[in-house]
């Protein structure tokens, strides 16, 4: 899981990345590597939230895209990882139309307020279970409370650049992140007492 926010360490990890992209648009198959190795655990991790077990196909279309794409990308670590997701979110709703399933939950007008978010939920939230189980649980959220979770704590984005990739306002992700980590502390609250909630316990039964 990528630390969104910033910090040396963060800092560190994009100006790697951002190195290996820029080879890798050389030519350089190494530098692919090293940037595939940075970016698609979590990037994975993004589209288990969104399609579930089909995950690695959907991840295998995207990074056909991406390789295919690359040289017209321009930006650092952190934009290729905003690219990289946005490009995964796209194939991964392609995914869910060919299925004929449509996506969960909605965002209304009144999620747009300015509200911070507790981003030590989610990280609570993959401390305490298995990261399968913990995704499951995020995917139990609405759909734009699980899309802006994930993409803040998985893929490490910050809310500007969430907002991009989810083609809405920093002001919403901002919002649909704190309901959505309101939700998920209820839900583990649930589970550390053994109570848990019916959409929680189906997304974890998934993973059983």
């Amino acid at each position: 899981m990528v630390k969104g926010g910033g910090g040396r360490r963060a800092e560190t990890y994009d100006a790697e990345l951002g190195d290996a992209v820029a080879r890798a648009q050389t030519g350089d198959e190494g530098a692919f590597a090293a940037a595939y190795g940075f970016v698609h655990p979590p990037l994975l991790g993004y589209l288990r939230g969104l399609v579930g077990n089909d995950a690695e196909d959907v991840a295998s279309d995207a990074w056909l895209e991406i390789a295919r794409d690359l040289g017209r990308f321009r930006g650092d670590g952190a934009g290729f990882r905003a690219w990289t997701a946005s490009i995964a979110r796209n194939r991964a709703f392609d995914h869910l139309r060919r299925l004929k399933s449509r996506p969960r939950g909605t965002i209304h007008e009144s999620d747009l307020a300015e509200l911070p978010a507790r981003q030590d939920t989610a990280d609570e939230a993959f401390e305490t279970l298995a990261t399968r189980q913990a995704l499951a649980l995020i995917s139990s959220l609405p759909r734009r409370q699980a899309e802006a979770v994930l993409l803040q704590t998985v893929i490490g984005l910050d809310g500007p650049a969430a907002a991009r990739v989810l083609g809405t306002r920093p002001g919403a992700v901002r919002s649909a992140a704190h309901r959505g980590l309101k939700r998920l502390a209820k839900q583990l609250a649930a589970l550390e007492s053994g109570r848990v909630t019916d959409s929680a316990s189906r997304a974890l039964g998934d993973e059983r």
